[in-house]
């Protein structure tokens, strides 16, 4: 197969995975495989397509991260493939959380309180590691200045600069013009 076949079959593929059609993406990259088994777009493709038949939102999250990294690191697949695992991780250790759900944890239906968050932190050894098992599938819920102030800035700190920026550009104005809240602009700025 030439390069430009392998272009046209790889541009099909990502249609069929962007309009949400994931059996037919995941038979076209197994298809790219067969004739180039080492063809890394093929292989992050199969993996998302097949999560994509069970998760739709974590599938094309994946993808768009994959997108803006494949160009800029070599290990953009490894990379897609451990955040893959990390799900598979984080959703067990946070079932384990919620095997007895109090009255409170069941109002935050798909979310997980920050308290429960900082546990999974503290399983994980990082929070960084637990931020990025939980990222693309669960929110996390907080419920006090407090936490937020300690979330954005430990977000910051950890590298998640831009991330930091947009829960400060979508929820500081909840804090009116609370210097502590406005004062996290300079702390997440100050790492950029």
């Amino acid at each position: 197969m030439s390069k430009r076949n392998q272009d046209i079959l790889l541009q099909r593929a990502e249609g069929e995975f962007l309009q949400g059609n994931f059996s037919k993406a995941l038979r076209s990259y197994g298809l790219i495989l067969k004739d180039y088994p080492m063809l890394d777009e093929a292989k992050v493709g199969v993996y998302l397509s097949d999560l994509g038949a069970e998760s739709k939102d974590e599938a094309q999250a994946l993808f768009d991260y994959y997108q803006i990294i494949k160009d800029e690191k070599e290990n953009a697949v490894e990379i897609i493939d451990g955040l893959l695992n990390s799900l598979d991780t984080s959703k067990n250790e946070i079932q384990k959380l919620l095997l007895n759900p109090t009255e409170e944890q069941i109002e935050y239906g798909d979310g997980i309180r920050y308290d429960d968050f900082l546990k999974l932190v503290e399983n994980r050894g990082s929070f960084k590691k637990a931020f990025e098992d939980i990222m693309f599938s669960t929110k996390v819920v907080i419920t006090e200045k407090d936490e937020f102030i300690d979330f954005v800035t430990k977000l910051a700190k950890e590298g998640f600069d831009e991330m930091a920026l947009g829960y400060l550009d979508a929820i500081s104005h909840l804090f009116g013009n609370d210097q502590e809240v406005l004062s996290l602009y300079s702390v997440v700025r100050g790492k950029q």
